[in-house]
């Protein structure tokens, strides 16, 4: 796939045509340990370290799943805390995995939105400190999810998204992108009763998604500043930062 129909949509996945997170919402955190051995867990810690470390007064977390990065979040604010956080998804089945997951933190400092980052239409321009997204830039168009994230986010705010990468020895990308062929299909089928759909956006979003490299390279075309990224598990991911 070239890089410009690479920076619209890795997995060529349309939310408008298939539910299929809306299918598999209460087996969505099973799907992420069997995928990733559990490691995921690791990740999504040091993610909501980096957005715990970043002064901020009010938090987007987009494509936020069952909520997974605000629990951790969550977790590590301090009682006093004054942060404000959104947590938005585009499928209402999985919003309401989150909502069950969030029920003793949800109030005026958390709220759910049902939102597509693709078109942050309820978000004001420049009224967010920091825009964290995980594991959910494969699946969308990368240049209008990125947009809305500058246009929503105050000049000095940072974005911080966790998200598929590149290995750095190629050889043993090649390994891992082949094990993935091999074995995700068979998780994926076993874990979802036969929903294809499952691990097919997944896979093709792992095998199209552009080095870590060339998304810096494209957060920096967008206009980010300090832009950054940092390999995780030698490179299966990288958490990216920059700022607006």
């Amino acid at each position: 796939m070239n890089q410009n129909t690479n920076i619209k949509n890795a997995a060529e996945f349309r939310a408008t045509s298939d539910d299929i997170f809306g299918r598999i919402a209460d087996r969505y955190d099973l799907l992420c340990d069997l995928f990733s051995f559990g490691i995921h867990r690791i990740w999504k810690r040091k993610v909501a370290r980096t957005i715990a470390l970043e002064n901020w007064t009010n938090l987007l977390d987009t494509a936020t799943g069952t909520g997974d990065i605000v629990l951790r979040v969550l977790a590590l604010q301090s009682e006093s805390s004054n942060q404000n956080i959104i947590a938005s998804d585009i499928s209402p089945q999985m919003l309401e995995m989150a909502k069950k997951r969030l029920k003793d933190s949800l109030g005026s400092s958390l709220k759910l939105l049902l939102l597509d980052a693709q078109n942050l239409h309820q978000i004001e321009s420049d009224s967010l400190d920091c825009y964290s997204m995980s594991l959910g830039l494969k699946i969308c168009n990368r240049n209008e999810v990125l947009k809305e994230a500058r246009r929503v986010l105050k000049p000095g705010g940072r974005i911080i998204i966790l998200e598929a990468s590149n290995i750095f020895l190629p050889w043993l990308h090649k390994m891992y992108l082949f094990y993935m062929q091999l074995c995700m299909p068979v998780i994926g089928w076993i874990a979802t009763g036969g929903d294809a759909s499952a691990y097919k956006y997944l896979l093709q979003g792992v095998q199209e998604f552009p080095t870590a490299e060339n998304l810096k390279s494209e957060l920096e075309m967008l206009g980010f500043k300090e832009v950054g990224f940092e390999r995780l598990t030698l490179g299966i991911v990288a958490i990216h930062t920059a700022r607006k």
